[in-house]
């Protein structure tokens, strides 16, 4: 059994990965329907937070459904980032990760994120500033390095867990390769291998398939996955690979109803969250993802993604699933 503190995640945990502008409460609420152990908010800007900024704030909203569930924050500032951690304890979420992976250059250049990976005795510093200023569980979301000549993940990783921290998540690339290139889980390996560490060890990037997920469990002995980019658009990634790993074989993929039906419900929840217009407007992003594979499809999309109003939307959905003998999967 994986566990964060006293909070069970399973044999083989499935996490969501913080993704911004995707992993809201809609998102996430569809990714637990479909098998997600452990789920984290979008990453949230210590410095909005404190400011009361209101996209920094809505994103603390979390549900009693999506539990397990963890609030993640970034900053460079380390008074900031303790006043943050004070401002999140109030919405009691189960945990607190820090963001040192972010590879976007608006926050890197701030040395957020993954800038924090050319600091490491600041990053220590805020780390251990955070453990101590909160009695939840703190974990981590990070990558190898900076570049090829700073992938210091392995040493780090030890300085994380005698500070305090409780889980670290890494992703497989540096901050130079941003999302390029494969990533590399040899050193995601070193680190679960490394017999001074105690805490789980999640692997992150390129988990696409049942079988990838499969034989990185077996490679590199991880005590979990993080999913992120494979997610979007395809919750039921989450219970594809457990069936697969407990099985060997796979489930049937999801067809026109089963996508037709996560688009309808992904996009009332947001409607319901954000309001109609700002709801109708980010769901856009979605369909495409939804409903990707499919022949003959262009036509619909178009028509989803150029129209505003909620009924209009809904009656295309319908007349997709009333016609679904048209479509077949390219």
């Amino acid at each position: 059994m994986v566990k964060i503190r006293n909070i069970e995640l399973g044999e083989f945990p499935l996490l969501l990965a913080p993704m911004e502008d995707v992993s809201d409460p809609p998102f996430r609420a569809l990714c637990k329907k479909h098998g997600a152990d452990l789920m984290y908010t979008e990453f949230i800007s210590s410095e909005g937070l404190i400011r009361d900024a209101a996209k920094s704030v809505q994103k603390l909203d979390i549900y009693e459904y999506e539990r397990p569930v963890g609030i993640q924050i970034f900053g460079y500032d380390i008074e900031s980032m303790r006043e943050a951690t004070r401002i999140i304890e109030r919405t009691n979420p189960d945990i607190i990760d820090i963001n040192f992976g972010c590879p976007v250059k608006k926050v890197t250049c701030k040395g957020a994120g993954a800038g924090m990976l050319q600091n490491i005795p600041k990053l220590i510093q805020m780390t251990d500033a955070i453990v101590k200023e909160t009695n939840l569980p703190v974990t981590i979301k990070t990558r190898l390095g900076w570049d090829e000549q700073s992938k210091f993940v392995v040493s780090t990783s030890e300085q994380l867990q005698d500070v305090g921290v409780e889980a670290i998540s890494i992703h497989g690339r540096t901050r130079v390769q941003l999302y390029k290139g494969d990533a590399d889980w040899t050193l995601i390996g070193e680190v679960k291998n490394n017999p001074r560490m105690k805490i789980p060890i999640f692997g992150n990037g390129d988990i696409d398939t049942p079988e990838k997920a499969l034989e990185y469990r077996n490679r590199y002995g991880i005590d979990g996955i993080m999913i992120g980019r494979a997610s979007i658009g395809y919750p039921w990634i989450f219970n594809e690979v457990k069936h697969y790993m407990n099985t060997g074989t796979h489930l049937a993929p999801p067809g026109i109803k089963e996508r037709v039906e996560a688009a309808r419900e992904h996009l009332i929840m947001s409607v319901n969250w954000k309001g109609e217009g700002l709801g109708i407007a980010e769901m856009k992003r979605h369909y495409t993802n939804y409903f990707k594979g499919i022949a003959h499809f262009k036509d619909y999309r178009l028509k989803l993604v150029t129209s505003f109003e909620l009924n209009e939307i809904m009656d295309i959905l319908n007349y997709i699933v009333e016609h679904e003998d048209e479509f077949e999967f390219a």
